[in-house]
């Protein structure tokens, strides 16, 4: 039993909210919506799956599009899921009436106002709730990516944490947990973009020239995607923001 994670004074979220405070919680019916309505987060079945997840994905487009999820590695097998902020403020995704952790967001860092916050970038952010500077949140989802790169979002290395980030792509259209291909940044005298298969290099780019990786012109700036590349002693990271309207991701 998870004595922290009390229940007795959490109320349901109000329509179309993109807020969880501490004293409320998001259960397998309901949904939080970024304030632009650009994504909507709740639980899902992938494909013909019976199983739930917890994920994120495009609000407006027809085909269920999904860009993160939470539980990659523990499915739901029921609609008892809850996600909410326990009393020391981590966040966690409880299931069999809240007694067994499905998910939980590994931070250790603390605020005496905790609040989740759907972003309109597709960002799931611990952060206090008068805490607007992306450098102090708590946690965000964006740091643990899946197999999607939205615009924003950084790949590769915090060097002062250990931090990797990197996309890998789904088992299946069923199954959400890690495949095979997986891709990122490597981590040497001159980075570049790597992808693997299993443990086995796949694929690598030239370093970066300050225009683009070398040996792959196709990945220059363009009128659709602007990339930015960051080597320092703090770290070794690429970015890309989406010049066209919201709603692409790679």
């Amino acid at each position: 039993m998870i004595s922290s994670c009390s229940l007795v004074f959490l109320s349901d979220l109000s329509n179309a909210a993109d807020i969880i405070t501490q004293s409320q919680s998001l259960r397998d019916d309901m949904t939080l919506v970024s304030k632009d309505g650009s994504f909507e987060l709740g639980f899902f079945n992938p494909g013909t799956s019976k199983n739930r997840y917890l994920g994120i994905w495009f609000k407006n487009i027809p085909v269920q599009t999904v860009v993160w999820v939470a539980n990659r590695l523990k499915p739901i097998n029921d609609s008892s899921g809850m996600l909410m902020l326990n009393n020391s403020g981590s966040l966690v995704l409880l299931i069999h009436n809240s007694t067994t952790v499905a998910w939980s967001a590994n931070s250790t860092n603390q605020a005496s106002n905790p609040i989740v916050q759907l972003l309109d970038s597709g960002n799931l952010v611990v952060r206090d709730e008068k805490e607007q500077n992306p450098e102090n949140y708590l946690w965000q989802s964006f740091d643990y990516p899946c197999d999607t790169f939205l615009p924003g979002m950084k790949l590769g290395w915090d060097l002062r944490t250990g931090l990797e980030r990197r996309l890998s792509t789904w088992k299946s259209p069923e199954d959400p947990s890690p495949g095979e291909l997986n891709y990122g940044i490597e981590r040497n005298n001159y980075p570049g973009q790597i992808m693997k298969k299993g443990t086995e290099k796949y694929f690598r780019t030239g370093p970066w020239n300050g225009h683009g990786y070398s040996g792959v012109p196709n990945l220059k700036a363009n009128s659709v995607y602007n990339y930015s590349f960051f080597s320092s002693k703090d770290e070794i990271s690429e970015v890309k923001e989406v010049a066209a309207p919201s709603g692409m991701g790679i």
